[in-house]
């Protein structure tokens, strides 16, 4: 279920880049930090590193209209915490988001991520079947690139261990920069869109208990809710 909890007023703007304040502004993930109770930080410890990565590079890439939209997500992301899994399936929800509209050298990279993360998911949890569907819709979309991909994974030998620790953040990374720098209208609202969509697939991961190290909702929410009650 999605959270709406109500974000105080008189607090920073939403701005690109780091602030070592808040008076000078603050960026996503450190009004995140804000929220946690945590020390100033845009890579605070109550994100999964791979969601914070996500909400950093929209954050900077959108303009100041479509960031002002995301403010009301930001408490969203406060206990959103897993193993490597979670990460893995956020890597997948940016993939699928960005591969139509990438540059073919990053639906390229794209593609072989998709293929990995399937791979890799499927061996470690049941993949929601929309999830999947959604995946393969989006290789069916870029026929050429997933040949490629899948020409090239034939090739290589994969390291599981380095793929689940870094794969994940850099697929996020070409995601994100794949929509910024596509030739589309609407960049800026497909990577809001992006972040949205991820939160609602971290956020029914949580709630089905996948995994067990996940942090349940009702624990989640509740630094966050500590906070705002001392801005009502």
């Amino acid at each position: 279920m999605r959270r709406t909890e109500f974000v105080p007023e008189l607090l920073p703007n939403l701005s690109r880049g780091r602030h070592f304040t808040p008076r000078s502004g603050a960026c996503f993930m450190e009004f995140a930090s804000f929220l946690a109770g945590e020390r100033w930080s845009d890579h605070p410890k109550c994100t999964d590193p791979v969601l914070a990565a996500m909400a950093r590079g929209v954050n900077d890439l959108v303009d100041d209209e479509h960031r002002s939209q995301l403010i009301h997500d930001i408490p969203r992301v406060v206990g959103a915490r897993g193993d490597d899994v979670l990460g893995l399936r956020i890597a997948l929800r940016a993939a699928i988001s960005a591969i139509p509209v990438a540059s073919m050298d990053r639906q390229h990279a794209l593609a072989v991520g998709i293929l990995l993360l399937l791979r890799e998911l499927g061996e470690r949890e049941d993949l929601p079947a929309d999830v999947r569907n959604e995946a393969e819709a989006a290789l069916d979309e870029v026929p050429d690139a997933r040949s490629w991909a899948e020409f090239h994974l034939s090739q290589v030998r994969l390291n599981r261990a380095q793929f689940a620790r870094h794969g994940a953040v850099s697929i996020v990374r070409t995601s994100v920069l794949g929509i910024a720098e596509a030739c589309v209208p609407d960049a800026d609202t497909r990577l809001v869109a992006m972040l949205h969509d991820t939160l609602d697939d971290v956020e029914a991961a949580l709630a089905s208990g996948r995994d067990d190290k996940m942090i349940g909702a009702e624990d989640a929410v509740t630094p966050a809710e500590g906070q705002l009650a001392k801005h009502r």
